[in-house]
């Protein structure tokens, strides 16, 4: 019986993995296609980055971030919070709506013009592994005596 995909866990892991890989990858098609964002600099680019996040801490892998997994999140960003902010910041991405995150209002948090506390937290943590001190290859370059100090 081969396979041309690669599931990996089980059989039933592996297809549970690909379903919700394709229901993130249709909400991202949605997201391409829509005019609002149409001006979005490097918007595929976001999305994909925003997909692997978000399924970085999608814990329960039903599809949804539920407030472990943002304890998580945030407990990596260097930022922990209590579960009363952590359901604060669930209701403001949300609004009110649901006690987990949907990939829809991930990507409207993300995408959006509101500054959520986690977006700003997300983006922090992109900008802290962005901006690491790039060190020269090799060995350093030859100095003369007239360059010594």
């Amino acid at each position: 019986m081969p396979s041309n995909k690669n599931l990996q866990g089980g059989k039933a892991f592996g297809l549970l993995k690909d379903q919700q890989r394709q229901k993130l990858e249709e909400v991202n098609q949605e997201y391409l296609e829509d005019q609002k964002y149409r001006d979005e600099e490097d918007l595929a680019e976001k999305l994909e980055s925003l997909k692997n996040k978000y399924s970085e801490f999608d814990l329960n892998d039903q599809g949804d971030i539920e407030m472990m997994g943002l304890k998580r999140m945030m407990e990596k960003l260097g930022v922990p919070k209590t579960h009363l902010e952590l359901k604060k910041m669930i209701v403001e991405v949300t609004g009110g709506s649901s006690n987990t995150i949907n990939y829809r209002d991930f990507v409207k948090m993300m995408l959006g013009k509101r500054s959520a506390v986690l977006k700003l937290c997300l983006i922090f943590e992109d900008k802290a592994n962005g901006a690491a001190p790039c060190k020269p290859d090799g060995p350093p370059p030859k100095r003369d005596i007239s360059s010594l100090p």
